[in-house]
């Protein structure tokens, strides 16, 4: 019998985020999933966030069959391999985008920075207004606030000035959003991996100090 090639899990995501109109792009749901999986509320739910990205409820299908394709690829798929991230020794990586020095690239890139930034924030509170956090990832939500403020600015300057055409300054300006990047992933791997601490400390009945984060 001939073996079919196993498609990655990407991949096969991306086409079935794509197949069903899914209002949130593959990158913002991949790090809505992760704050989903580090979030400290022990309530959450892989089958109601992905109820969330389409707005509460499941999509249209055609048959159960391709319910359960769907639901076997983003949860005992994409779930359970960025699950992998609570280890040190495989830490999570934003969207790798490679593209020429233009404004219109620019602004795409810092948009796609935001809304990963906004996606990882909004799995991690999981609908809450606030929420408890070890004092590390406390900090690190800070930070990551104030870079996602900082792509915004980006994107706000390119919008008014599309036909920006100084090379010069536009591979500078690409050159510091590739480093706060790297700032961004450490930020998002210090939340992660001090939440997994925390809630592993709390199953074993360790007292964590953990702030209140609004």
């Amino acid at each position: 019998m001939k073996k079919t090639a196993k498609v990655p899990v990407e991949k096969a995501a991306k086409a079935l985020l794509v197949k069903h109109a899914c209002p949130v792009p593959f990158h913002e749901v991949r790090t809505r999933f992760l704050g989903n999986i580090a979030t400290p509320e022990m309530s959450v739910s892989p089958l109601q966030v992905i109820k969330g990205l389409w707005g509460g409820e499941l999509p249209v299908v055609d048959s159960m069959d391709e319910l359960n394709n769907l639901l076997e690829v983003l949860v005992q798929g994409l779930w359970n391999e960025l699950t992998q991230h609570q280890k040190r020794s495989q830490p999570f990586r934003l969207t790798r985008m490679s593209m020429a020095a233009t404004a219109a690239n620019l602004g795409r890139y810092a948009r796609v920075r935001r809304e990963e930034l906004d996606g990882f924030v909004e799995g991690l509170f999981h609908g809450e207004d606030a929420i408890d956090l070890p004092e590390r990832a406390h900090e690190a939500v800070g930070h990551l606030g104030q870079l996602r403020a900082m792509m915004a600015g980006i994107c706000d300057l390119v919008a008014r000035d599309p036909q920006a055409d100084d090379r010069t300054k536009l591979e500078t300006t690409f050159k510091h959003v590739r480093e706060l990047s790297r700032i961004m992933e450490t930020e998002i791997n210090a939340v992660v991996l001090s939440c997994t601490r925390a809630r592993r400390q709390m199953l074993e009945g360790t007292p964590t100090a953990r702030p209140t984060i609004h």
